[in-house]
């Protein structure tokens, strides 16, 4: 651990709510020294099994372009070692919770541990931002919201469980995005029915076509993080369903604005359920409104603690699983995915635990959230029910969208423990990549407009 760093734990413990604005001029001026323009550690580990980061991956393979699948830069690498039932004692102080947990419940689950390869980069306009603003970037009252920042992490030495969830909220995915992407629930025996989705999104609190002052404002005003449009094209059922959202900042003061187009009514109607631990669409009840992105919306229903910084094994640089090579039924198999295809590496994550308040609601009564510190990604999430029982173990296989310079999932894997089964989400195997050149403005995330591509 860093010098300096461990002291952060402890003003974490003391740590009171609106009484604190950024970091100071001297812990800011560390950025892009010992720390990098994101606030990780730019050392490696002293056993040498982290490397330093050295500016992460910013160009694709030889023969890349964009608009194909991510092509894999570590092709012939081949695991370390593999972590098993077997042998998993000997890493448990290296495992998430839910990862171990796995090992446990499933004989044939293994984790394929390669090379570490810190490979996360942004441009630099998102590292300049995160330096010019540590210093006055705060959480509003309750924690509900940042403010006084835009376009950088707005805090990239967290002091408290919030900052880094916050972190995680507002990182750097481009500034518009479309996906094509399919989602399944197998069941025990590995049968399923593939539910495919288009997804838009524009990230109000990346945009370039404003000034940085005009874009706080506006942020600030509208109250929207971000803007979000899913419409479901598969199977026939569910078929011409739209769902679009305007993400609010603080959900406290404002609900996220989100309405659907209901195919067999044609109508708009708002959808206020689309938060919390509501159902997640079409997914079978594996998965809350809140674990999309493995986590989203209003913070305020838990108490957050940073727990600190370790050294975990965790999915990693996942371009195997990425490829356009493999076909869904490669990867979606009875239990779990075929974690052959996985790739696992050690890096260090801020541990952050959220228990839920007295007199709160939410079917998981504590989280615990493993944070890339290179990202600000979630890679990891362990979820408890209310009985503190581990219910279910999210995973987050991510890759460095070298096109675009951002560290983002290619896959999110939702693993129900008592059930039995598990969710996946993001397949893109048999889709198009994720598209970063989309152009959209905040007219296309209306009713309105709803409307109007809802009887096409």
């Amino acid at each position: 651990m860093k010098p300096g760093l461990s002291s952060l734990f402890a003003a974490a413990l003391t740590f009171t709510l609106g009484a604190h604005a950024g970091v100071s001029p001297a812990d800011a001026d560390r950025l892009g020294k010992d720390l990098t323009p994101l606030g990780a550690e730019q050392a490696g580990n002293a056993a040498g099994t982290i490397p330093a980061w050295e500016g992460g991956l910013t160009s694709g393979p030889a023969g890349y372009k964009v608009g194909d699948h991510h092509p894999d830069p570590f092709p012939n690498e081949q695991p370390l070692f593999t972590i098993t039932p077997a042998n998993a004692a000997n890493y448990a102080d290296q495992l998430t919770v839910g990862a171990a947990a796995l090992l446990k419940t499933y004989p044939n689950y293994s984790l394929p541990v390669y090379a570490s390869h810190r490979t996360a980069a942004y441009p630099q306009r998102i590292y300049d931002a995160t330096k010019k603003y540590a210093t006055i970037a705060h959480l509003t009252e309750g924690g509900n919201g940042v403010s006084g920042v835009v376009s950088g992490v707005p805090f990239p030495i967290p002091q408290n469980g919030l900052e880094a969830i916050w972190n995680h909220l507002t990182r750097y995915r481009g500034i518009s995005a479309a996906r094509t992407i399919s989602q399944a629930a197998p069941q025990r025996d590995g049968s399923y029915t593939l539910v495919d989705f288009e997804d838009e999104f524009l990230f109000n609190y990346a945009r370039t076509d404003l000034s940085e002052p005009e874009l706080i404002r506006f942020v600030q005003a509208e109250n929207v993080l971000l803007y979000f449009k899913q419409a479901v094209t598969a199977p026939a059922r569910l078929a011409g369903s739209i769902l679009v959202v305007q993400e609010t900042l603080d959900q406290v003061k404002e609900a996220r604005r989100a309405w659907v187009y209901n195919v067999g009514q044609r109508r708009v109607r708002r959808a206020p359920n689309i938060a919390y631990d509501n159902p997640g669409t079409a997914a079978d009840g594996m998965r809350t409104s809140d674990q999309f992105d493995m986590f989203n919306g209003a913070p305020d229903r838990y108490d957050w603690k940073l727990a600190g910084k370790k050294e975990m094994y965790v999915p990693y640089n996942s371009y195997k699983l990425h490829s356009d090579k493999l076909k869904n039924s490669d990867i979606l198999k009875p239990l779990h995915i075929n974690q052959d295809l996985t790739r696992y590496e050690l890096h260090r994550v801020w541990v952050v635990d959220a228990t839920l308040k007295p007199g709160m609601s939410h079917v998981y009564s504590r989280r615990t959230f493993y944070i890339d510190e290179d990202s600000w990604q979630i890679l990891a999430v362990d979820q408890y029910d209310s009985r503190g029982q581990l219910w279910r173990v999210s995973e987050a296989h991510c890759i460095n969208y070298y096109d675009a310079l951002t560290f983002w999932s290619t896959l999110e894997v939702h693993t129900d423990l008592i059930a039995g089964r598990y969710l996946a989400i993001g397949l893109q195997n048999e889709n198009k990549p994720y598209d970063f050149t989309l152009r959209r403005t905040p007219q296309d995330f209306t009713p309105a407009t709803l409307r109007q591509e809802g009887v096409r």
